[in-house]
């Protein structure tokens, strides 16, 4: 407003020394309030004074009649002179704007609108808010406008005031007037526009909690979304990793049946289909197309993804051929993915199919591609496939990475090609790459497969360089050879990882041992046995029962001595009885069969069951061909009184008595034979019981022994395919013989070279009588020599 003009907004004050200064009037000693002065006379309603209006100079620019206004809310008009004028809404507005600029904000504020001298309304409120620029003076006059009587919500009005919050990043201020504008929405029952602007701003801002907790308030005020505001939520949400939140919204879309874009369909498929939900992804794939939306390349890359690693490869192509059909040009990704899935999928035809076109495409394959091909392949047994592409990949540029390496390597040693798997081992060593400890093991069982001895050495010792504990893998190639039965080059296996430092285990010396006394070579298998008992290994009762029963098929007198040595070395308590029981009483110093009853006392039979039957066969081989007939007949007692062959002897009342020796060894059979009938002849003559029948159950193996051994006694037994039977009365008359007395009471009639002879016939391997019978039992816990 120039110097010179009068403002039309402004009500005079009636002095007439009062100067304009841009709009308000200032006197020479003080300032006069803007409203109109009136004369002391009560009820008079005009001037009685002229009022001269001064420009800055002091000179009148103006004179007359002073503007009085009515009293404020009795009518919205004033008196220019005698004239009564209507209050514009531009001067209405222009005085708000004006008294809101001036006192910004505060109780003073509130106090100046409250005397404005005319009554606002929401036009006049919202126009003002147009011009003000601050949001804290634009906060004043909509609190102070919520308070009058009549106030109407607006939805211009909260968009102009979200609006400035928003340029002012005050989000709490958002906040506080997003809820007051639902309180408003809910009373007036009003939609307003605004609630959309509140949420892409909030949306924008990534207040994610306030956002979705202002779209929630939203939806249950009941209030329209547009399709924007659901795009920015959800696109928000996705972006932050929080996808359940962002179907959520999705689901509140398709419930309130807002109308999907391009953009709704670009952003979910590819997030349905990256999170699971494919049929729902591929429902709204097949929903873009039937509303004539162009699917871009982002669409079919994810469905193509999600659909080949959740292993739906027939969609997957599928919707990559459409893809192509749309003139759309397939990206490296996609390539990659689907490579990735037909190869996992083991369909590797189809996948090199794939990776023939992508590098017609132009397309490189990346390093994590050729490495899952290369292993496919590999894995599934195509080495040639596997290693054309290895050599292509070194081609590239690209280093191969020691896995790589190690599933070629370790599928060419499967395979037992020796010569290929070196190859890689060298290439991969001066590479600097380390191989890990499944290639060294793989690498070195082929070695031992093929009796490398030595490359197997060179390549342990490597092994030991690189940091890698070898022990465990010596001794598996050590296993190897003792399994293939290859016993000198097990002992040279052996004496190499001693001199290197290199331990293995008392399992493995074990069965070295056992191996070398099948082989024969007591020589070796005896440094063996003293290693294995000065590293605290136990040795078992069945170990020690194996030992004797070589000893009792030896028939060289240079290996009787070295099998007497290992029995001895043994240091098991049985080598102590077993010299025992070749003593005199006078030296053990109580008679045999308490002797024998001691021994066996100490045995635990819920744990040596099997040991103690095993251990009592071959003992008594040992002692028929040794001649000691009674000492046999002792063990035998005792043995059958600690219950280990409990079903041997079964007494049927006056029917049939009978005697089961199927399970027992040459020598435990005579022994038992004898010592039974023996049995039976004093149980028939003191108790005068006689039964119909007596049995030997023989089986066929035993049968000829044991009908040749009676034979020579003029037995009454009938020889049938696995049991000798007798009437009762029979075996009555012929236990009255003397000569059946005799045989009874003192010995078998039997040489040791028929018996030796016998032996070497039906029992060709070692131990026959054990190994069959019982398995033994586990090993003791494995210790380091």
């Amino acid at each position: 407003m120039g110097p010179n003009s009068i403002s039309p907004n402004v009500f005079p004050s009636k002095s007439p020394n009062l100067v304009s200064n841009g709009g308000h009037f200032r006197a020479n000693s003080f300032v006069r309030n803007y409203c109109a002065g009136k004369n002391g006379e009560a009820g008079s309603g005009e001037w009685t004074e002229d009022i001269e209006y001064l420009d800055e100079s002091g000179s009148v620019i103006y004179s007359g009649k002073g503007i009085r206004s009515v009293e404020p809310g009795v009518d919205d008009h004033v008196m220019i002179g005698g004239l009564k004028k209507p209050i514009l809404n531009a001067s209405a507005v222009a005085k708000i704007v004006e008294v809101v600029k001036r006192w910004k904000w505060g109780p003073e504020l509130e106090t100046q609108l409250d005397k404005l001298q005319f009554v606002p309304n929401m036009t006049h409120v919202v126009q003002a808010l147009k011009i003000i620029n601050e949001s804290d003076a634009l906060l004043s006059l909509f609190k102070w406008a919520k308070r009058q009587t009549w106030y109407e919500p607006n939805d211009e009005c909260y968009v102009m005031l979200f609006d400035g919050l928003n340029q002012s990043r005050d989000f709490d201020g958002i906040q506080s007037l997003f809820d007051e504008m639902v309180c408003d929405s809910i009373k007036s029952a009003t939609q307003f526009s605004a609630y959309n602007r509140v949420l892409k701003f909030l949306a924008k801002a990534e207040k994610l909690e306030v956002s979705f907790c202002c779209f929630k308030k939203v939806q249950d005020s009941g209030c329209k979304i547009d399709t924007e505001t659901y795009n920015i939520l959800m696109k928000l949400f996705l972006n932050k990793g929080l996808p359940y939140k962002a179907f959520e919204i999705y689901e509140s879309m398709e419930a309130a049946h807002c109308s999907l874009d391009g953009s709704t369909y670009e952003l979910m498929i590819p997030s349905l289909a990256k999170s699971g939900r494919l049929d729902a992804a591929i429902k709204l794939f097949q929903e873009m197309k039937e509303r004539n939306f162009r699917p871009s390349l982002g669409v079919f890359s994810s469905l193509v993804d999600s659909m080949g690693k959740a292993g739906r490869l027939e969609t997957s192509m599928k919707i990559y051929m459409e893809m192509q059909g749309l003139g759309l040009r397939p990206s490296a990704i996609m390539y990659v993915s689907l490579i990735e899935s037909y190869t996992k999928a083991g369909k590797l035809d189809a996948a090199l199919r794939l990776w023939d076109e992508m590098k017609i495409a132009g397309f490189r394959p990346n390093f994590g591609l050729y490495t899952l091909i290369i292993e496919s392949h590999a894995k599934s047994g195509k080495l040639d496939i596997a290693m054309s592409i290895f050599r292509d990949m070194e081609k590239a540029g690209f280093l191969p990475t020691p896995s790589t390496y190690s599933s070629l390597l370790e599928m060419h040693a499967a395979s037992g090609q020796v010569d290929a798997a070196m190859k890689l081992y060298n290439s991969m060593t001066n590479a600097g790459l380390r191989p890990g400890l499944s290639t060294y093991t793989a690498l070195l069982t082929l070695l031992a497969h093929k009796k490398l001895v030595d490359v197997a050495a060179k390549i342990l010792l490597e092994m030991k360089a690189m940091g890698f504990s070898v022990d465990v893998s010596a001794s598996d190639v050590l296993m190897v050879y003792i399994k293939d039965g290859s016993v000198d080059l097990s002992l040279r296996w052996l004496r190499f990882m001693s001199s290197s430092g290199i331990r293995t285990n008392n399992f493995i010396i074990r069965q070295l041992f056992e191996s070398c006394m099948k082989n024969g070579l007591y020589e070796s298998a005896k440094p063996l046995l003293e290693t294995y008992v000065n590293s605290a290994a136990k040795v078992d009762l069945i170990l020690y029962t194996s030992i004797l029963a070589y000893l009792v098929r030896c028939q060289e007198e240079q290996n009787e001595r070295q099998l007497m040595a290992i029995l001895s070395a043994t240091r098991h308590k049985a080598h102590a009885f077993m010299c025992g029981l070749f003593t005199g009483p006078e030296q053990r110093k109580q008679p045999v069969l308490s002797f024998v009853r001691e021994f066996f006392q100490g045995i635990d039979y819920e744990l040596e069951e099997g040991a103690a039957k095993y251990f009592v066969n071959v003992l008594l081989n040992y002692l028929v061909l040794m001649g000691q007939i009674n000492r046999a007949r002792c063990v035998w007692k005792v043995a059958y009184e600690n219950k280990l062959f409990p079903k041997a002897i079964v007494f049927d009342q006056h029917i049939a008595w009978s005697l089961d020796v199927r399970n027992l060894s040459v020598g435990a059979a005579l022994v038992a034979v004898v010592h039974t009938l023996h049995r039976f002849r004093k149980r028939m003559l003191y108790y005068g019981v006689i039964p119909r029948r007596i049995k030997l159950v023989t089986g066929p193996t035993l049968r000829i022994v044991v009908a040749q051994m009676l034979s020579s006694v003029e037995s009454p037994f009938e020889v049938s395919k696995v049991v000798l039977r007798a009437p009762g009365d029979s075996v009555m008359e012929w236990f009255k013989k003397p000569i059946v007395q005799q045989f009874l009471l003192n010995e078998i009639p039997s040489r040791a070279d028929i018996l030796m002879h016998r032996l070497n016939i039906l029992f060709p391997t070692s131990a026959p009588e054990i190994r069959s019978l019982s398995p033994p039992k586990p090993l003791i816990s494995a210790k380091a020599v």
